[in-house]
């Protein structure tokens, strides 16, 4: 709100908006803007309750009323008492998603019979979210002009504006997390398995290694399947990757080395959760098992002026490029631990720029490239 203060101190505001006319309009921007971060919510009592001050001042109305399609969200201006008429004021509306003005004595109840409550009119438009009516904003005052009701009806198609942008995020939210859930069950039966395996394998020959790589598989599940939040640091999703290649290690021995090189500058930056774990699992199952002899891992994170560049690389036996381009596309025969749902989660989260790069051949290894932004509006961890 810097710019805000800054026009209406200093010169003062009036200097920068030459007409009446001008400084009307600004006022109702504003008034709208204020709206805005309680309308992205969606449709509930607190956002209906810290909107409804706001949207009555746009009407110039003398209350205003939110409903949802079962009860009153929020009663703002005078005449509270008319808050017990607006589930029955919304019921038509409702049902044909018309627009409709009532007046006092048709939708007063017993609480108010009293023509001096100045309240003689009820302007009842509908809220929408993808051609469903979800609620009602209704307008009182003392006259029902086309004007008003005209008003009324943007109003309330701006809101029902508001709300589509709240229930498309809402909905990415639960795609994200839809899509994270089908990762965990993608990559938890192969590594449980065989980190269970690789540790039994200890507990009679070394059992102090056995406690040790226990206690990492342990710290492991415990972050794979943590139930809070889409994004988290890239510190704290290299630490994870730690803890699963050394599971690995135990089972590969001396066939895998690993080498990790980080710029300390990038650790802050946030990423998608399990974002990278799925690129280290797929170098390892795919690049190493099936090669013979030794093989190599290396994950690079380094600082690339306002983004973090991260690369995971393998000298295993590579894949074939037509398939890594159809896994990227969602085809689930192919995309065994979630290189697909990876590179979804980049571009919903930063954008199309920031998918996955693969570079790979048969015989070559394989090399995957990821661009993340050091910082990312609405994105934290």
């Amino acid at each position: 709100m810097a710019w805000w203060s800054e026009l209406v101190s200093g010169l003062g505001w009036r200097r920068h908006l030459g007409s009446e006319a001008d400084r009307t309009t600004f006022r109702t921007l504003h008034t709208a803007s204020m709206t805005t971060p309680a309308l992205r919510a969606g449709l509930t009592a607190t956002s209906a309750e810290r909107a409804g001050r706001h949207l009555r001042s746009l009407l110039g109305a003398p209350a205003i009323a939110l409903t949802d399609t079962h009860e009153l969200l929020a009663w703002d201006g005078r005449a509270a008492q008319h808050g017990h008429d607006t589930v029955g004021l919304a019921r038509a509306v409702l049902a044909d998603g018309s627009t409709a003005v009532q007046n006092h004595d048709d939708f007063a109840g017993p609480e108010c019979r009293d023509p001096a409550c100045g309240l003689r009119h009820a302007i009842v438009t509908p809220l929408t979210v993808e051609e469903r009516v979800v609620g009602t904003l209704q307008v009182f005052s003392g006259t029902a002009s086309a004007g008003l009701v005209r008003a009324a009806e943007e109003v309330a198609r701006w809101v029902s504006g508001q709300l589509e942008l709240a229930e498309l995020d809402a909905s990415r939210t639960r795609v994200m997390e839809a899509e994270v859930r089908a990762l965990r069950a993608q990559i938890s039966p192969h590594f449980v398995y065989n980190s269970l395996t690789a540790i039994a394998s200890f507990v009679r020959t070394d059992p102090e290694r056995a406690r040790e790589l226990l206690l990492e598989f342990a710290d492991f599940t415990r972050y794979s399947f943590r139930r809070h939040g889409d994004f988290t640091t890239l510190a704290e999703e290299l630490n994870s990757i730690e803890r699963y290649l050394l599971l690995e290690k135990a089972r590969f021995g001396d066939r895998l080395t690993v080498a990790l090189r980080v710029a300390p500058e990038v650790l802050p930056v946030v990423v998608p959760f399990l974002c990278l774990q799925p690129l280290v699992e797929n170098a390892v199952r795919h690049g190493l098992e099936a090669k013979e002899g030794p093989g190599r891992v290396s994950i690079t994170a380094d600082d690339n002026d306002y983004e973090a560049l991260i690369c995971v690389e393998d000298d295993g036996v590579g894949e074939d490029p037509e398939r890594v381009r159809r896994a990227l596309a969602g085809d689930a025969e192919l995309d065994s631990v979630g290189l697909g749902n990876v590179d979804e989660r980049l571009r919903s989260a930063f954008g199309d720029e920031y998918g996955l790069v693969v570079e790979t051949a048969p015989g070559a290894g394989t090399k995957v490239t990821v661009r993340v932004p050091k910082y990312a509006p609405g994105v934290h961890a």
